[in-house]
């Protein structure tokens, strides 16, 4: 049985995705800091990687600009509405080089890359008010 979709629904279900391959860093060091920003808001996570002191951060901060521009212009979606649902980091092919040693021997490098996937949805007028309603408990407390 097919069901069709209304066009609010289709709406509902959009999302962005951006993916950047070959990055060369280890898959560990950039989960420290994928980990800090997988479910918040588009503005809060720029801030945020803004001003880590990690290395990591700045491909990642590219990556999530880059996926914002990308929903605004091609989908037209408004920027403060967005925030992260999925982000991963996966590893990726090692880039293998020698380095000359004494004596005529040569000592392989290993240089670890990966590949970062950042996808942002639009949040819901009812998700926005549940996270108004939080957000204004914890700040009486």
């Amino acid at each position: 049985m097919i069901k069709s979709i209304s066009p609010t629904e289709v709406r509902a279900f959009k999302e962005v995705r951006a993916l950047a391959q070959y990055i060369c860093m280890s898959a560990h060091k950039v989960r420290r800091v994928i980990d800090q920003i997988r479910g918040r808001s588009y503005q809060e996570t720029l801030m945020i990687l803004e001003l880590m002191p990690y290395r990591a951060s700045y491909p990642i901060f590219k990556l999530v600009y880059s996926a914002g521009a990308n929903a605004s212009h091609n989908m037209g979606l408004n920027e403060a509405d967005l925030f992260i649902s999925q982000a991963e980091v996966n590893g990726g092919a090692f880039v293998k080089k020698f380095k000359p040693r004494a004596r005529g021997r040569s000592y392989p490098i290993k240089r670890p890359t990966c590949h970062i996937t950042i996808v942002l949805k639009k949040r819901s007028k009812e998700e926005r008010r549940d996270l108004t309603k939080k957000k204004k408990r914890t700040f009486l407390l």
